[in-house]
């Protein structure tokens, strides 16, 4: 039997970093919500976020702060963290 090779579809190059920014949006409900998160594993285009409260779906777009700086990402995919109800969000800028 073969070996199971997995392939990286990423045409950049990632950093596996922890730091704490701030996010906002309008939520499944169409409320606003502002909260911090925490961004890991980052692109120059995109980031994995965890520990978001927010219930969001795919495409949803949300703003990202960080260090005076904003910016608009889309949601790519959710998952739940595994802890304290949680989420994790791979997001993309555009």
């Amino acid at each position: 039997m073969g070996t199971l090779r997995t392939t990286d579809r990423r045409r950049e190059p990632r950093r596996d970093v922890g730091f704490a920014l701030m996010v906002w949006g309008v939520d499944t409900r169409g409320e606003r919500f502002l909260q911090e998160a925490y961004a890991r594993n980052i692109s120059l285009s995109g980031a994995l976020l965890s520990g978001l409260d927010a219930e969001l779906r795919s495409g949803d777009v949300i703003g990202i702060l960080y260090a005076g700086k904003k910016a608009r990402y889309r949601v790519v995919w959710l998952r739940q963290s595994g802890t304290s109800y949680k989420v994790q969000a791979a997001v993309h800028r555009f």
